[in-house]
């Protein structure tokens, strides 16, 4: 297995900030940070990564900072009361993950810095005014890139040079470029697309069973809250029908899945720690570049390859980050 390096956009390196001091940070006794959550913190994996992230800058929890949760359970008509709440406390900032939180977090201040971690597209879903000057109290890091979704159909591709129909599960409410992406891409590719719209848990049945209509070969899920929730439906869904899995998260290829391709959520989210710590040190929301992934990793799991009847190429199996057997 071969891991690439996660480049960063913010310049400067950890090692070079100075940490400091209780009694240099403005005599403060510690920090106060605000965590808003869809589910909970011993559910949400991406939690761990960001505690990680601030230990690497220094933050220890009962020494110099607290953490205040406030978390939905996995409803998301609390989560508008919640920030709320958290807002109330006045925390010195609040980390927003999901893209579904941050703009209800965004909507409840407009002064206390906010650092996002999202798989949403910020600027067309109106977080932020750009990504190289948010221009607002909130910045942070995003999981979406360009090119994603093309080069993962490709990949599908090589795997598979007969594949001529795949299904992409979506939800419209999920405000990023992946979809009309994949349909560019597939035009190129010589793919016809099969759009399967999925706004709730209850749309999946008829999704799927419009992709069994449609005599789908291959199934893309586009990376949101609500596949992740389904994951495992989803994989089983392919499983049973011997479709074509391809996803943008890493988990999903160790599931399972035939490859997934895209970014490492662990190493973005700790990247959010970056934010904080600068917000804490005194720079503003408003002029900090949100982050993007800048490199990917290329999961494929060679057990199910083989279940499918499909070799993996050469330049595949070379370019592979892991190849699972």
């Amino acid at each position: 297995m071969k891991r690439r390096q996660f480049i960063v956009m913010l310049g400067g390196v950890v090692a070079a900030w100075p940490r400091l001091s209780l009694a240099e940070r403005a005599g403060k006794t510690a920090w106060r940070i605000g965590i808003l959550l869809f589910g909970t913190p011993d559910t949400d994996p991406n939690v761990a990564a960001f505690r990680r992230g601030l230990r690497d800058f220094g933050y220890i929890e009962s020494q110099n900072i607290a953490l205040e949760y406030r978390y939905a359970e996995g409803k998301s008509e609390r989560l508008r009361g919640l920030a709320n709440e958290l807002v109330a406390i006045k925390p010195d900032v609040i980390f927003a993950l999901g893209g579904d939180v941050a703009p209800l977090v965004r909507a409840a201040t407009s002064t206390i810095p906010i650092v996002m971690a999202v798989s949403n597209d910020p600027v067309e879903s109106g977080l932020v005014a750009s990504l190289a000057r948010p221009g607002g109290n909130i910045t942070g890091v995003t999981f979406v890139s360009s090119d994603l979704a093309a080069k993962r159909l490709q990949f599908l591709c090589e795997i598979a040079p007969d594949l001529a129909r795949v299904a992409v599960l979506w939800n419209p409410d999920h405000i990023d470029p992946e979809y009309r992406e994949t349909q560019v891409a597939a035009k190129t590719l010589g793919v016809q697309v099969q759009s399967l719209e999925v706004r709730t848990g209850q749309d999946f049945d008829a999704a799927f069973q419009t992709a069994m209509t449609a005599r789908a070969q291959a199934l893309i899920p586009i990376s949101s809250r609500l596949m992740t929730a389904n994951r495992l439906r989803i994989i089983q869904f392919s499983g049973q029908h011997r479709l074509l899995l391809a996803s943008g998260w890493g988990p999903w290829a160790r599931e399972g899945a035939l490859l997934s391709y895209g970014p490492d959520l662990d190493a973005i989210t700790r990247r959010a720690a970056a934010y904080v710590d600068k917000i804490l040190r005194g720079e503003s929301p408003a002029v900090l570049p949100v982050e993007q992934p800048t490199t990917f990793q290329l999961l494929i799991n060679g057990k199910t390859a083989k279940t499918l009847g499909l070799a993996i190429p050469e330049r595949l199996t070379a370019l592979a980050d892991e190849v699972i057997e």
